[in-house]
């Protein structure tokens, strides 16, 4: 299903208690942006326990029961897990995940609130969540008679909701410092290949992972962490920050000529993170335009070359990338800058032919 208005993770407390108390609801999302937790503190906020259902893992007669004979008729008793006498909060997590004959025995359940001859407690909710099939996750299409049953909510992963949760939950301060310094890194899209990538439970691990190493935790291990649980080039990015925190060494450092570009071998991870760092300086103090530009930007423009040209002469790929479109091909700094160091470092641009 596609999305035709999406929301951040603080919004969904809100819409949850509005909707999710008079209807059932879906919530559709990417893998490991938090779908399930919200959930979970939402049933907490209400006071009701939160009973989850995986879709991969149920039969129909996991829902309908198994017959039981009483008084000379079969009677279909549902399991302990639902029928319940107290309100509760019944959680179909990859709901769109499971079989078609498991989806069918949820549609008296999800509309009615009714299973057979047992009816919901008055004051449960019923809350499905799933991925979409454009995740590369594991997602069958649902029939309408299901999605007609249903609100659908659409979740977006959002920097800002996260790091203002990641702040009062423990998240280790290496991961918070760079995720405020990099927000586009907290999640990228579900890869085709079979490749970790990032997203706010991976980040979650990998801090997990980070406070039990602890202090002693060493580059090689720190390698194995990051790149076991990101994006490859954001685990590149990752432990370049943390060489920099742990060296102090920074662009601005390198801006004003304290110290160069790192060209070790082994410090290529670094170097690949002070260009980034630099990218986003130029994106940030370069003006749009040349005209009437002061001198502080006159400056900035003629150190920012230097710069260019001293790491091109250690790296020409990492030196492209300082000045790499973005994703959908658009220049991000400004065309005349592009234009002089073409110029001045034609083989930047040959290289990228």
């Amino acid at each position: 299903m596609q999305a035709a208005v999406t929301v951040t993770p603080a919004r969904i407390p809100e819409l949850l208690l509005g909707l999710a108390t008079v209807r059932p609801v879906f919530l559709w999302g990417a893998p490991g942006i938090g779908k399930s937790s919200l959930v979970r503190d939402f049933a907490e906020s209400l006071g009701l326990e939160c009973v989850s259902l995986l879709g991969t893992q149920l039969a129909p007669e996991d829902l309908i029961g198994v017959p039981q004979i009483r008084e000379g008729r079969s009677v279909f008793c549902p399991p302990e897990a639902i029928a319940r006498d107290e309100p509760y909060c019944l959680f179909l997590d990859e709901l769109n995940a499971a079989t078609p004959d498991v989806q069918k025995a949820f549609y008296s359940l999800i509309l009615d609130r009714r299973i057979g001859s047992y009816e919901l407690p008055k004051g449960s909710i019923v809350i499905g969540a799933g991925n979409r099939s454009t995740d590369n996750a594991l997602a069958r299409p649902i029939a309408s008679a299901l999605v007609n049953r249903l609100t659908h909510v659409h979740l977006e992963a959002s920097a800002k909701d996260w790091l203002t949760w990641a702040a009062n939950n423990g998240i280790h301060p290496w991961i918070l410092d760079h995720l405020t310094d990099r927000p586009d890194h907290l999640w990228s899209k579900p890869p085709k290949t079979e490749e970790p990538f990032s997203t706010p439970r991976s980040w979650h691990m990998l801090s997990d992972a980070l406070h039990s190493f602890g202090q002693g935790l060493d580059e090689e291990t720190l390698k194995v962490l990051a790149h076991g649980t990101l994006t490859p080039a954001h685990a590149t990015a990752f432990c370049g920050y943390v060489k920099i925190v742990r060296s102090r060494f920074g662009i601005d450092a390198v801006i004003k000529g304290d110290a160069r570009w790192p060209n070790r071998l082994e410090d290529r991870d670094l170097l690949y993170y002070l260009a980034e760092s630099f990218r986003g300086r130029l994106i940030k103090e370069l003006p749009v335009s040349k005209e009437h530009m002061s001198a502080n930007g006159r400056q900035t423009a003629y150190r920012a070359k230097s710069l260019l040209v001293q790491l091109a002469e250690i790296s020409v790929e990492v030196a492209q990338t300082v000045i790499a479109s973005d994703a959908d091909g658009n220049p991000v700094l400004p065309s005349w800058f592009l234009i002089e160091a073409a110029r001045d470092m034609p083989r930047l641009v040959e290289a990228r032919r």
